[in-house]
């Protein structure tokens, strides 16, 4: 049954929450509005993540439920969906950031400058923020290089944060610093705060650059191959998190599992102790207000590109190595190697 709205004060807003009682994680008990409190309790750490970024809503409306899945490009029906583009009927305080899609199309999507925007978007079921790499004052130059260790099958959140550890040392053989966090599943993030002066393709191509040095130094525990079938069981580097219109869940968000894991910031000190299920909406605001936002120098830092965009100068003069694929619903893009996975290549010959 669905209980009486209420308002909550979020700096000089007034916040309507509707049907705050209903059940957003049934099997921990979190209702609505505790969702709406756990966001309001990291407050200057999910907006230090969003603030003037072009933001993807992941909205779970119904809350997360066993069997509640997410609709994709091809099976809308799931439970949950991503809004791309601001709702109708938004506050005139909710402020958006014209993005150009890799079709050409483009979109005003929700831009967040104020704490009230994130209540008033969990309102509407948005669990996992998605920002942009880029502020609005210049969309189309990135300002994060994000680097996405993701675990393939018969790898675990260890063996990235042992990958994370050489990516580390790596960076800072080219003068630049990382910041990690957990993904809020088994991967780990590790954001680089750049100067906005490249485009996508050049960041895409310095991080395509760098992934390639990672895979030399651990090639039985690295790869950055795009097709599933050549990676193995090793960490992939995911490259084309750094293409346009790719984006990762924000620090602090919650990931859509039941138990209520969210995308934590973590010290270089902690991350080899640290387990992804240490950090949920129960246990982060305790610890927020310990620690504070461990991401806060992401905004406040910029290392310069020019050392990994030489890195892939001296990969296409040496050895004669270019660009890889973008993902499925990209159009064909300018230097980019045939998009077919290699099984189906060799039969095709």
């Amino acid at each position: 049954m669905a209980t009486e709205a209420v308002e909550i004060t979020v700096g000089d807003r007034a916040v309507r929450v509707s049907n705050p009682d209903k059940p957003y994680f049934p099997e921990l008990g979190l209702t609505k509005r505790q969702i709406v409190e756990y966001f309001l309790s990291v407050g200057d750490g999910i907006l230090g993540a969003l603030r003037e970024r072009p933001t993807t809503l992941e909205r779970w409306p119904g809350g997360v439920f066993e069997g509640a899945k997410l609709s994709t490009r091809g099976d809308n029906r799931g439970d949950a969906f991503y809004q791309k583009r601001i709702p109708k009927g938004a506050p005139e305080y909710v402020e958006t950031a014209r993005i150009a899609f890799p079709s050409g199309r483009s979109a005003d999507e929700v831009c967040p400058t104020e704490l009230a925007v994130v209540a008033w978007a969990v309102n509407l079921g948005t669990m996992t923020f998605h920002p942009w790499p880029v502020s609005r004052a210049d969309v189309d130059r990135p300002d994060q290089l994000r680097i996405d260790l993701d675990p393939q099958p018969g790898t675990d959140f260890t063996d990235a944060v042992k990958v994370a550890f050489t990516v580390r040392e790596l960076l800072a053989e080219h003068g630049i610093e990382a910041f990690p966090k957990t993904s809020g599943g088994r991967g780990v993030h590790l954001y680089v705060p750049i100067e906005p002066r490249w485009t996508f393709v050049e960041v895409r191509r310095a991080l395509i650059a760098f992934g390639r040095s990672v895979e030399r130094r651990m090639p039985d525990e690295v790869t950055i191959k795009w097709w599933k079938e050549e990676r193995g069981s090793r960490i992939f580097i995911d490259y084309n998190q750094m293409a346009r219109d790719r984006t990762i869940a924000s620090a602090y968000s919650i990931r859509p599992t039941q138990r209520a894991l969210v995308s934590a910031p973590v010290t270089w000190d902690e991350l080899g102790d640290v387990h992804p299920e240490d950090f949920s909406v129960l246990t982060m605001p305790a610890r927020f207000a310990q620690v504070g936002d461990l991401h806060a120098p992401v905004a406040e830092k910029a290392f310069s590109l020019e050392p990994l965009i030489e890195l892939a100068d001296r990969d296409e003069r040496d050895h004669g190595l270019g660009d890889l694929p973008y993902p499925p619903d990209y159009p064909k893009m300018p230097g980019e190697p045939k998009r077919v996975q290699p099984s189906k290549a060799r039969d095709d010959t």
